[in-house]
């Protein structure tokens, strides 16, 4: 199995926050999982709110977890409320189920980790995590 490593998980954020800066985002904060759900990298930009790595985290870790993307979480928890609780009961509350958890997808479309941005509206922090996965040459799912 492919996996991420840390050089390309770098590389992942800085091309996540480049595209960021040039959609003139809010400062965002961006994440990047293995496939197993630990943690790679993480940054947080300048004037990015402190409390913003556990909901970075909670969107790729869902997304990983689940092998789901944010926005179909998001989609599942509006029709299947009971169930989305329930899946965050049983990872201790770690799940957000909305936009900006994006699944980072080897050449051959498995699923080798995640990617969690936040800062901003949830459908532009997927924006700019697809767009930071997509120029470091990996597929993702948003």
């Amino acid at each position: 199995m492919a996996s991420v490593t840390l050089n390309k998980a770098r590389t992942i954020i800085r091309k996540t926050l480049a595209k960021a800066r040039e959609m003139e985002l809010k400062p965002l904060s961006v994440v990047v999982l293995d496939a197993g759900g630990h943690v790679i990298a993480f940054e947080k930009e300048d004037g990015a709110s402190p409390g913003r790595f556990p909901i970075a985290h909670g969107k790729a870790y869902g997304a990983v977890m689940l092998g789901l993307p944010g926005s179909a979480q998001m989609a599942r928890a509006e029709s299947q409320a009971y169930f989305m609780a329930a899946v965050n009961g049983v990872f201790g509350g770690q799940v957000i189920p909305v936009p900006g958890g994006v699944l980072l997808k080897d050449k051959r479309g498995a699923v080798i980790g995640a990617v969690g941005a936040t800062g901003d509206t949830s459908d532009n922090d997927a924006a700019a995590a697809m767009a930071g996965i997509e120029l470091a040459g990996y597929t993702g799912e948003a």
